[in-house]
């Protein structure tokens, strides 16, 4: 099962990150508006966050397998319904959002069963392997996925590539017909709905070191939003787009590394490695501060990502070991929400802020603030400071 696991979450991310270039260079061709692209993408966006919490409860009332399964098939379908609208040539925009709206609950559905679904089939032992090829499987898409949806627009159109998509997330649905997981509580057993999301949110403040690293992590995607914003402008102007096209490629580069060495190494203290490697953001802050070189510049951007890399894998695996399996869902979707939450926020803030503290002050304070709050978790006493199981010799 855990092959079939891995499969079907290497086929939903690749999936996933065709979506924004698929929808991207869709809205483009059809209307040519800013305006209208950023309604499509907000309109998946704004129900992700709208039901995380509800999709965590989800999670934890019924078998992960099942609603992982179903969040694939909802957005398999989301995507055929695009691609028969931009191939029949409606071309509405409406229709476009609804549709990623759609795709949106979907997604607030599924992400938290994810978790879940990992420590139900994956034995203990193994679940840092699985979650690092799961990372790994993740960030090839990220990166394969903008030239794979760019070259079908080419040659055939944007319809043909949400078709793609959607053939993908059946594939991903189809591997995962097959898992089998325990049964949950019965129905009997069951509190309020009110009183279920309560119990999760009880669940993440009995533990401030989990806490303490979500609001951590958060800083991260928020300082993220403002980086991935203001580190192009800087950077286009001085070398060209050639020179953020090698900056993101080192930091692609730092992030397949990370997760690759993350299960192979002796790591005594996961937390505090989760921690520092967070932390290790401030590097590109402070080199897009103060106008580094390129090289400067890409390089500490790949010991960031790297850092990210090393952190995925781990965080997933200490978060499995430490939270209750019969209420990882839950908790799992508050973490998913600040952080889905901080980084649109950040992209959304970036250019008026800088307009208005300056760009080396906003980057310097947010990579600060970045430090700061992930090495805070580390002096936060927590059980999830004890060593992870000793990597498998292969």
């Amino acid at each position: 099962m855990t092959n079939r696991l891995l499969a079907g979450r290497a086929l939903s991310a690749l999936a996933t990150a065709l979506i924004p270039t698929t929808l991207t260079l869709a809205v483009l061709r059809t209307t040519g508006s800013g305006a209208d692209l950023g309604l499509v993408l907000a309109a998946e966006l704004v129900p992700l966050l709208l039901f995380l919490p509800i999709g965590g409860v989800l999670a934890d009332r019924m078998r992960p397998e099942r609603v992982a399964l179903g969040a694939d098939l909802v957005r398999c379908l989301t995507q055929l319904g695009i691609g028969a609208e931009l191939l029949l040539g409606v071309n509405r925009i409406l229709d476009l959002a609804v549709l990623s709206a759609a795709a949106g609950v979907a997604i607030a559905f599924g992400m938290p069963a994810v978790p879940r679904l990992v420590v139900a089939v994956v034995p203990e032992r193994d679940r840092l392997r699985v979650n690092a090829r799961i990372g790994v499987a993740t960030s090839l898409s990220a990166v394969v996925a903008p030239a794979l949806a760019g070259g079908v627009v080419l040659v055939a159109g944007p319809g043909w590539a949400a078709l793609l998509t959607g053939l993908l997330f059946a594939c991903s649905a189809l591997t995962l017909g097959s898992v089998r997981t325990a049964s949950p509580p019965h129905p009997a057993d069951r509190r309020s709905f009110g009183a279920e999301l309560r119990e999760g949110w009880q669940e993440v403040r009995r533990r401030r070191w989990f806490l303490t690293s979500v609001l951590g992590h958060g800083v991260w995607h928020f300082a993220a939003g403002l980086f991935l914003t203001l580190g192009p402008l800087a950077v286009t102007g001085v070398a060209g787009e050639a020179g953020w096209v090698l900056i993101v490629q080192c930091g692609t580069v730092g992030l397949v590394a990370g997760v690759l060495v993350a299960p192979r190494l002796p790591i005594r203290r996961p937390l505090v490695v989760v921690q520092v490697s967070a932390a290790l953001y401030v590097l590109p802050m402070a080199a897009l501060a103060f106008a580094a070189p390129v090289w400067v510049l890409a390089g500490a951007y790949l010991v960031a990502m790297f850092g990210l890399g090393l952190l995925s894998p781990l965080w997933e695996t200490v978060v499995a070991e430490e939270i209750p399996e019969a209420a990882l869902g839950r908790v799992r979707s508050f973490d998913q929400l600040i952080s889905f939450a901080s980084r649109p926020f950040g992209l959304a803030v970036a250019v008026p802020l800088a307009g208005l503290t300056g760009g080396t002050g906003l980057l310097l304070v947010a990579g600060v603030l970045v430090m700061a709050a992930n090495l805070a978790a580390v002096v936060v006493r927590s059980p999830a400071a004890a060593p992870l199981p000793e990597p498998r010799r292969r």
